[in-house]
């Protein structure tokens, strides 16, 4: 159960115009994330246009963006985050055996050299912060400087979305 109560739209009508940029930039029903955030207006917004642009107009490919989010899932225990994006891995290519090879993935033969260097660099900026050399120079003989850029933020900030689940004990579920 989360440690903060979850916003319920119903009671809230002085936040019905940021519920509906969320509803706008999402689709659909508001996930418990978009939920909890509501109990900060301006975060919620800012939070939901920030990954808007990380889900949708990053140019180094989906794969590789659920890639990184599941193995930080994975990582620092992020149940939510990882079950909300398995459906998503799997629709871009992802295969159920990698995904269950994440937690140990250096052991496996399930990923090609590109995903392993992907792989290798969210490790580096999520457990150690500092990324050796010879990591950042495998990872960036594969993208431009641009892709970089993006790669780099979308590591950041997921690594900020599961301290966020794991923090307020956002579970699958709720």
């Amino acid at each position: 159960m989360a440690r903060i109560p979850y916003i319920k739209e119903q009671e809230h009508p002085e936040l019905a115009e940021t519920i509906a940029g969320i509803r706008a930039r999402r689709g659909g029903d508001l996930s418990p994330v978009a939920r909890m955030l509501l109990n900060s207006p301006p975060l919620a917004d800012g939070w939901m246009k920030l990954f808007t642009v990380i889900r949708q107009q990053t140019t180094f490919g989906a794969r590789h963006r659920e890639f990184i989010i599941a193995r930080i899932a994975v990582r620092n225990g992020a149940r939510y985050e990882y079950r909300a994006h398995m459906p998503h891995a799997l629709a871009e290519g992802v295969t159920q055996a990698q995904l269950d090879a994440l937690q140990d993935w250096r052991k496996s033969d399930l990923f090609d050299a590109a995903q392993r260097a992907v792989l290798a660099y969210t490790d580096a900026i999520t457990d150690d912060i500092i990324v050796s050399d010879a990591i950042y120079a495998a990872v960036r003989a594969l993208f431009d400087d641009r892709q970089m850029v993006e790669l780099t933020a979308t590591i950041a900030a997921y690594s900020f979305v599961s301290r966020f689940l794991v923090a307020l004990q956002i579970e699958p579920g709720d």
